[in-house]
């Protein structure tokens, strides 16, 4: 059997082949074609992207003995181009052959055996047969590894058959299920032999870096999280962003960033408390004002301008808490509820409102609620005596507190 383009010839961006036939599969337009650089996703690394004549190869995927490639839209049969996402290929190349040398060198240096590999958009990892090493172990695993880097030592693939495998040392996670035939291995000199169906690079020296990220404890083991090649730079210049931006923020150099910003946080966590023991008095103080029928001051704070101010109207207490939001008229409503046994209050604020029910009405505040935020075009819910809801305009206000009045005058 001829090895596909992508296996012969992995740096190879550009091949002129046939498209056999086509079809669709959920809705997707598919192409089956004679000879691919498209790699399809396996073993761990995701698929190549591209396009074939022009369009675009968005997935491959393995469907018995063949590979479709799936498109943005349908060709037609016959010959073809076929373009590689190379940026996307040679990440992947960088990831994956990282990860062969990373799991080499930390089974053969420390004894942690590579159970699974993935390899993702923007971070990869690992799963190591060990509980979670400390971080000295961690920083000598990475040196390591970054020696075997310097050193560029050649990675070669190559077919063997079962025979030659049965008698090869080979680092193998298994084979894959039915598998028969020639069995394909990857090769990093003097470091390892594995078997690999993936895209590799032809020396570690083009892996450039490797980073060790972090872990977590993993199903009795450990997750290893990497990143290699163009991904440790481009993951830099990111950080270097956010520290310049958290510099002029804080006004503090790199080394000082995280006081700066614990020290932030504390004042931020005093501030919040102070705002919550004023937000408490003052919604005390409304809810003797509101049941005392007060009209505040102009620009009082809590309180609707004086086109809106705290009123009673028979049993029915309202406000306009401009610029509050749901947890504040709950807390009201709440207190209403109780300190008016026998009105019902009706408040709104910044895009919300409440319902309250006094203790000593026979009256359902959550069918009540739900008719005023359906008259409001707005949703709520509540429970017991206080309904809340938010609601996308306040301009059926009158409206919403006519019928409030008039359920509340209704025989229970």
């Amino acid at each position: 059997m001829v090895a596909p383009a992508y296996e012969r010839e992995p740096y190879r961006t550009e091949l002129q082949t046939t498209v056999l036939s086509v079809g669709e599969e959920k809705g997707r337009p598919f192409a089956v074609l004679e000879d691919t650089i498209l790699y399809p996703e396996g073993g761990g690394q995701p698929p190549d992207q591209g396009s074939l004549e022009g369009v675009r190869v968005v997935d491959v995927q393995k469907r018995g003995g063949e590979a479709r490639h799936y498109l943005e839209k349908a060709v037609a049969t016959g010959p073809a181009r076929l373009l590689l996402d190379w940026a996307r290929r040679f990440d992947h190349m960088q990831q994956h052959t990282g990860q062969h040398l990373l799991s080499a060198v930390a089974e053969d240096r420390f004894g942690w055996a590579t159970t699974a590999f993935h390899l993702g958009p923007s971070l990869c990892d690992v799963e190591l047969a060990t509980p979670l090493p400390a971080r000295a172990q961690l920083d000598a695993l990475e040196e390591a590894v970054a020696s075997e880097v310097r050193a560029g030592r050649q990675v070669r693939p190559r077919r063997v058959s079962a025979e030659e495998y049965g008698a090869l040392q080979v680092r193998t996670r298994g084979l894959p299920e039915g598998h028969e035939g020639d069995v394909r291995l990857v090769e990093i000199e003097g470091v390892d032999r594995n078997t690999c169906g993936g895209t590799h690079l032809s020396s570690t020296a083009e892996i450039e870096t490797l980073k060790l990220l972090g872990t977590e404890a993993l199903r009795g083991g450990t997750r290893l999280f990497f990143v290699a090649g163009g991904r440790v730079r481009r993951r830099l210049a990111e950080h270097e962003e956010r520290a310049a931006a958290l510099r002029g923020l804080l006004g503090a150099g790199d080394a000082e960033l995280v006081a700066a910003a614990r020290q932030k946080l504390e004042q931020k966590d005093a501030a919040d408390r102070k705002a919550r023991a004023l937000e408490e008095e003052l919604s005390e103080v409304l809810v003797g004002l509101i049941c005392s029928s007060f009209t505040a001051p102009h620009g009082a704070e809590g309180i609707a301008s004086a086109k809106s101010p705290a009123t009673r109207s028979a049993d029915v207490l309202e406000a306009d808490l401009a610029g509050k939001a749901i947890p504040f008229l709950q807390k009201v409503a709440r207190a209403l509820s109780a300190r008016a046994p026998g009105s019902v209050a009706f408040l709104t604020g910044e895009g919300c409102f409440a319902v309250a029910v006094g203790e000593a009405l026979p009256l359902d505040a959550q069918a009540l609620g739900r008719e005023v935020a359906t008259l409001l075009g707005g949703r709520g819910g509540g429970s017991g005596r206080v309904f809340q809801g938010k609601v996308p305009s306040l301009a059926a206000r009158a409206d919403a507190l006519a019928l409030i009045s008039l359920r509340s005058s209704a025989p229970a």
